[in-house]
C-alpha cells in the first residue's frame, strides 16, 4: 500500500539572527570578552575582498569575516578561542522584546483550537544565520528551537596520513583552525530546502533529491521567514515564490531600517513588515498570529477535504421508498425542448 512520506501538518518559522532576534551582531560579546575594537574589525572585514582583489583573489563576504576571526586568533589578538568559547559567549546575547517567550508561545497557539489538535498540528522554529552556529547553540533560545543553521569552525585539523593512524591525541583545549560550514546569504536557500524536504530530520532523504510536493515533510506554504532586510532576499524570494508568508522587521529606534522594509514590501519581497518587537500586544506578535492560525485553519480544511474525497459513500438499501422511487423516476424521465 502506498503511504506518503510525511502528514505535512507542520508548520515552520524560520528566522535569521543577527538584526532579527538580536539588536547587534553575535559576534559583539566575543569582541568585548577579547577587548577587539568591533568597528575596526568590520572595516577590516569589509575591506578584505578589494585587497585581495588587487592581489588576483576571489573571496566571498561571509569567508572574509571568517577567515578574519581566524587570524585574528592566530596573531593572537584572541589566542584561545576555541568553540567552547564561542557556545559561552552565546549566553551574552541580548535579545529583543518578548524572546525568547514568543517562541514557546507560537507553539501553543496551534493547540487553541480544538480541530488544530484533533489534526495534531504542530510549529516548529528554526535559525538560518550567516552568523556563529556555536553562539546561537549557547543562547537563550536555543531550547526553543528544532535546527540551527549557521558557520562552523574547527578545531585540531586532521593532518596528513590521519586515515592510517589508529588513535589520535586530543589535548584538553585547542583554538579554531579552520572554517568547518559557510552559510551565506545565498546558501541560506538550500537551508530552506532541507526543511522543506525533511533531510535534516531523515539523512536517507538528500537535499537534492526529486521529491513529489505530498512527500515533503514541510510545504513552503506552511512556512514564515522572518529577517530584517535586503541581504535575505533570496530567502524571501524561495519562501513567497512557493506559497509561503515573509516578514520583515526593523529596529524601531532605526528610521533607515523602516524605510529599508517599506522599500522591501513596495517591490513585494516580502508580505508584511513590523518593530523587532515579540511582545504578546505589538503588532508583529499578532500579525505571526494572525498567519499562523490561517495556516493552521487550511491545513484542517485540506486534510478534511482529502478525507471525504477517498473515502467512498456508504451501501443504502435495496427497498426505496415511495419518495426515492419517484425521485429516480424524475431522473430519468426524457424531457420536451423548447425552441424559442
Amino acid at each position: 500500500m502506498a503511504a506518503t512520506l510525511f502528514t505535512q501538518n507542520i508548520i515552520a518559522c524560520i528566522w535569521d539572527f543577527d538584526r532579527t532576534l538580536i539588536p547587534e551582531y553575535m559576534q559583539s560579546p566575543l569582541f568585548r570578552r577579547y577587548g577587539v575594537d568591533e568597528a575596526t574589525f568590520w572595516a577590516e572585514t569589509n575591506a578584505m575582498a578589494e585587497q585581495y582583489r588587487q592581489r588576483g583573489y576571489a573571496l566571498s563576504g561571509e569567508i572574509c569575516y571568517l577567515n578574519h576571526l581566524l587570524t585574528y586568533v592566530r596573531s593572537g589578538r584572541m589566542a584561545g578561542l576555541n568553540n567552547r568559547i564561542l557556545f559561552d559567549c552565546g549566553a551574552d546575547l541580548r535579545f529583543y522584546p518578548g524572546l525568547p517567550e514568543f517562541f514557546d508561545l507560537a507553539r501553543s497557539w496551534t493547540a487553541a483550537r480544538t480541530e488544530f489538535r484533533k489534526h495534531e498540528i504542530q510549529l516548529e522554529h528554526y535559525i538560518v544565520s550567516t552568523g556563529l552556529a556555536q553562539m546561537v547553540r549557547g543562547s537563550r533560545i536555543a531550547p526553543a528551537v528544532a535546527g540551527i543553521w549557521g558557520c562552523e569552525f574547527i578545531e585540531r585539523p586532521l593532518q596528513p596520513g590521519f586515515l592510517g593512524q589508529k588513535e589520535l591525541e586530543l589535548g584538553a583545549e585547542a583554538e579554531i583552525a579552520q572554517i568547518g560550514m559557510v552559510i551565506d546569504n545565498t546558501t541560506k536557500t538550500r537551508a530552506l530546502f532541507e526543511i522543506n524536504k525533511g533531510s535534516n530530520r531523515n539523512a536517507a532523504i538528500d537535499v537534492n533529491s526529486m521529491i513529489a510536493a505530498e512527500d515533503r515533510r514541510i510545504p513552503f506554504q506552511n512556512m514564515i521567514y522572518i529577517a530584517d532586510g535586503p541581504s535575505d532576499v533570496p530567502s524571501f524570494s524561495v519562501v513567497k515564490r512557493n506559497g509561503g508568508k515573509t516578514y520583515g522587521v526593523y529596529n524601531p529606534a532605526k528610521p533607515a531600517e523602516f524605510a529599508q522594509n517599506d522599500r522591501l514590501r513596495q517591490v513585494d519581497r516580502i508580505d508584511h513588515y513590523g518593530p523587532a518587537d515579540y511582545t504578546p500586544a505589538s503588532s508583529t506578535s499578532q500579525w505571526l498570529r494572525l498567519q499562523i492560525d490561517n495556516l493552521c485553519t487550511r491545513i484542517v480544511e485540506n486534510r478534511e477535504a482529502a478525507v471525504a474525497a477517498r473515502s467512498s459513500r456508504p451501501p443504502r438499501h435495496l427497498n426505496a421508498t415511495p419518495e426515492e422511487e419517484a425521485a429516480q423516476r424524475e431522473a430519468v424521465a426524457p424531457k420536451q425542448e423548447t425552441f424559442l
